[in-house]
């Protein structure tokens, strides 16, 4: 058991940190089976967002979720399965320049 304050605090860190990733690594693995088993367009689309989330939080390597998309996508395309439409992301409308304020009035 750690006797100082700072090892302490990196016990309760790794303890939440490990809880995190995880739960992660369950989620993924289970949406790559899913997609395995079931191969459509929301399953492949959970899969893909799940390898993102995983890289995001740094549970896998970028390179390795590239590599697990890649071949997810050629599974889809081989059981014929059409890609989910991306949504676009609707432009931000433009921000009005703030209006300038008259000069105070002298007394």
């Amino acid at each position: 058991m750690p006797i100082i304050k700072s090892a302490k605090k990196r016990v309760r860190v790794a303890r939440k940190a490990s809880v995190r990733n995880s739960k992660t690594k369950r989620s993924l693995k289970g949406a790559l089976k899913l997609f395995g088993k079931t191969p459509s367009a929301k399953t492949h689309s959970s899969a893909q967002s799940n390898l993102d989330k995983a890289v995001k939080k740094g549970v896998i390597h970028k390179n390795k979720a590239a590599r697990l998309q890649r071949k997810a996508a050629a599974k889809a395309k081989a059981a014929g399965v059409k890609p989910a439409k991306a949504t676009a992301k609707k432009a931000a409308p433009a921000k009005k320049a703030p209006a300038k304020k008259a000069p105070a009035k002298k007394k």
